[in-house]
């Protein structure tokens, strides 16, 4: 980017989201191949890393339980035992049923028929639904329905804190999740309504790619495509 570094936490934002673009290229998430593997893959990635997911995913698959239907008819207690590599088991099975339920209950047990519902009055149903919190709602919205929302996560909560993007406490972990969410719409949610979910999409996953590659527990600025920015607010302070 030519010129002055941007100093509105709302076009730093948009810078943030263009320099990993051009770092990390896309990213084609979420990793599943239909909408109810994202909304399966949103439950239990809670509190538990990827890899403990994708073998849960993998014993869902070889049950023929990766699809609403399949999912319908397993017994808890074996939902419980196929899903226990993600941990919390026990919370997380009752949950799917419940959601299930929901969806047979709501919508005739069809996404297409959930996924064309308003997005606020949609996004209040599932927060009150059994291990559903705001960044699973949102998760379940932009990645398997297709909603335009933004979705924000610890990786993205240490960007913000790291680079002084919003004001918060010296508590590490005490900016809001609606103070996250709520600027990285004002800062990408001004594109086309028909592009905002792929950018939300996107920047969710780029901010995970840097998150891992640099913006951990412990921080790795050196070459990290956001140092620049890292400086700037270093320097403003």
């Amino acid at each position: 980017m030519k010129g002055a570094h941007p100093r509105s936490p709302t076009a730093r934002l948009r810078w943030m989201h263009d320099r990993l673009a051009e770092t990390y290229g896309p990213q084609h998430w979420w990793p599943a191949k239909t909408p109810f593997e994202v909304i399966l893959g949103a439950y239990l990635t809670q509190n538990t890393a990827w890899k403990a997911v994708e073998r849960s995913l993998d014993n869902l698959r070889s049950a023929g339980a990766l699809t609403v239907a399949g999912l319908r008819r397993l017994p808890v207690d074996e939902l419980q035992r196929l899903i226990r590599p993600s941990g919390f088991y026990t919370r997380k099975a009752p949950a799917l049923k419940a959601f299930v339920a929901m969806l047979d209950q709501e919508f005739a047990g069809s996404l297409r028929k959930m996924a064309a519902a308003p997005t606020s009055g949609l996004r209040r149903r599932l927060l009150v639904l059994p291990g559903v919190g705001p960044e699973t709602a949102d998760a379940i919205l932009l990645y398997a329905l297709g909603h335009p929302v933004p979705v924000a996560d610890e990786y993205l909560r240490r960007i913000f804190e790291r680079h002084k993007l919003a004001n918060a406490p010296p508590v590490r972990g005490s900016i809001s999740y609606e103070a996250l969410t709520d600027l990285t719409r004002r800062a990408l949610g001004t594109t086309p309504a028909a592009r905002q979910a792929s950018i939300f999409n996107e920047f969710h996953a780029l901010t995970v790619a840097v998150g891992k590659a640099q913006c951990g527990r412990t921080p790795r600025c050196e070459g990290c495509p956001l140092e620049a920015d890292l400086l700037h607010s270093t320097n403003d302070s």
